[in-house]
């Protein structure tokens, strides 16, 4: 299959992702090679970053790439505005950013806002070693290009586990692609939930599978305010979930934002294991690439 169209991709890595020869940003660019070249892709990359592929002799890796600035001179600033950029040859269509859970510089506003508009402009925002490697595979296999097997055990669904989460204002969203993308879901060893979205998800399961097959389907836990986040980002930490989808509202302040950090902050604390999904077409494009991935 040709690839009709060149992804654009920001990429930026906090300082300790770069530097050591096992880095999350070494290891990406030693496996994701093949990937990124098969899409031909355009890297964005902010100028501290670039700068350690450099030196890890990594650039090849790299099929075309513009220069930012550092962060401290605004690079990551300019990549938040390319995410809303509205030409196409200007702006960037996902964002790689490897984030350390204690560099502060992840909670800058510049940050924060980064992550914010790919939601709102409905881009993946990769922020942990696992993420960006997974979503390079999925649209480097759905463009033609042959599976990298180094990574089958990470698909091995019937022994993982995924968190299934949503505002209130996403969790119609959240019923409707969970019963598009039943089949794939059910074959999880286990789905947790927080509070109601939990409930509303076992109501569903029931309908397709039957009122007593389905009404465990999920295993819910406290809803997010009071809790519910803190306890699926343990299981996260404990390598139990490695895929988190969350489904959020970015136009309402919430209360428990420093919950919903929390969870994030598991998943980037065990990068090369968990990821966090929080977009909703881009969510429902990755569980249909996953659907074709694990059944190669």
């Amino acid at each position: 299959m040709t690839v009709t169209k060149k992804l654009r991709i920001g990429l930026i890595a906090n300082r300790s992702h770069q530097d050591a020869t096992n880095s999350a940003l070494v290891q990406l660019l030693h496996g994701a090679g093949p990937a990124l070249r098969h899409l031909q892709a355009e890297l964005v990359i902010v100028g501290r970053t670039l700068d350690a592929i450099i030196s890890h002799g990594l650039l090849e890796a790299c099929p075309s790439v513009e220069r930012f600035p550092y962060g401290r001179e605004g690079g990551l600033m300019k990549l938040v505005s390319r995410v809303v950029d509205t030409d196409p040859a200007r702006a960037v269509d996902a964002v790689i950013y490897l984030i350390d859970p204690v560099d502060p510089s992840s909670v800058f506003p510049e940050a924060q806002a980064l992550k914010r508009q790919c939601v709102i402009h409905r881009k993946p925002f990769l922020a942990t070693l696992a993420s960006a490697r997974e979503w390079l595979e999925l649209e480097a296999t759905a463009a033609g290009a042959s599976i990298d097997t180094r990574l089958n055990d990470s698909f091995l669904l019937e022994q993982e586990g995924i968190a299934l989460i949503a505002h209130d204002a996403m969790k119609e969203s959240m019923l409707a692609m969970a019963e598009k993308h039943f089949a794939l879901l059910d074959r999880f060893a286990c789905r947790y939930a927080t509070g109601t979205t939990g409930g509303l998800l076992n109501r569903l399961a029931q309908q397709i599978k039957g009122e007593e097959a389905g009404k465990n389907w999920t295993r819910p836990f406290l809803s997010g305010p009071l809790g519910g986040d803190a306890q699926l980002a343990e299981l996260v930490l404990d390598r139990q979930i490695r895929r988190i989808l969350f489904l959020e509202d970015p136009h309402v302040a919430r209360q428990h934002e420093a919950d919903i950090q929390l969870l994030e902050r598991a998943a980037r604390t065990v990068t090369d294991f968990s990821q966090v999904i929080s977009e909703v077409s881009g969510a429902d494009r990755w569980l249909s690439l996953l659907t074709q991935r694990v059944a190669i």
